[in-house]
């Protein structure tokens, strides 16, 4: 696994959010697998030049520069196989895309299904100052600064 700071701004992000946060012991043996994914992560026989890593306890993020070896179909599946086996080793769902997630304070993120964020939006408990996270990015700059963004200005807010 190499660095993230070494990964080019365009490389490609996948990024898996759970419904819930994991613990730190969780949030150690879940990067400890996906350090030993990354370490042996191929496309084509040729090793994929990644970085694999847990955000606010919560989102499991893979970033790959494809300009040194682009992920194939089958590489790609193996990825979403190590999410499904945290998934069900953690009893978490990684795959649920109107579970939004939004931060509380500058450290503790939570998330709602649908029509729980509404209702938070609703009663004034989010507003469109709240940070939300949009993981339909798909390069590390977007993950830099198009990630962590104000609801009022995301695709989130057509779903209040």
């Amino acid at each position: 696994m190499v660095d993230y700071q070494e990964l080019p701004t365009t490389s490609r992000v996948w990024i898996y959010q759970s419904n819930r946060a994991f613990s730190d012991a969780q949030t150690q043996e879940i990067e400890k697998k996906l350090h030993q994914f990354v370490a042996q992560w191929q496309s084509h026989g040729a090793a994929v030049k990644a970085w694999a890593g847990i955000r606010y306890n919560r989102f499991v993020i893979f970033v790959v520069d494809e300009a040194h070896e682009a992920p194939s179909g089958c590489s790609i599946d193996s990825s979403v196989a190590i999410i499904k086996e945290i998934e069900q080793a953690m009893e978490v769902n990684m795959f649920d895309r109107l579970n939004f997630a939004y931060k509380v304070d500058d450290s503790t993120v939570e998330s709602a299904d649908r029509e729980d964020f509404s209702v938070l939006y609703q009663s004034n408990k989010i507003n469109d100052s709240t940070i939300v996270f949009n993981n339909l990015v798909t390069t590390k700059a977007d993950l830099e600064s198009k990630w962590e963004v104000a609801l009022g200005t995301s695709w989130h807010a057509n779903m209040v």
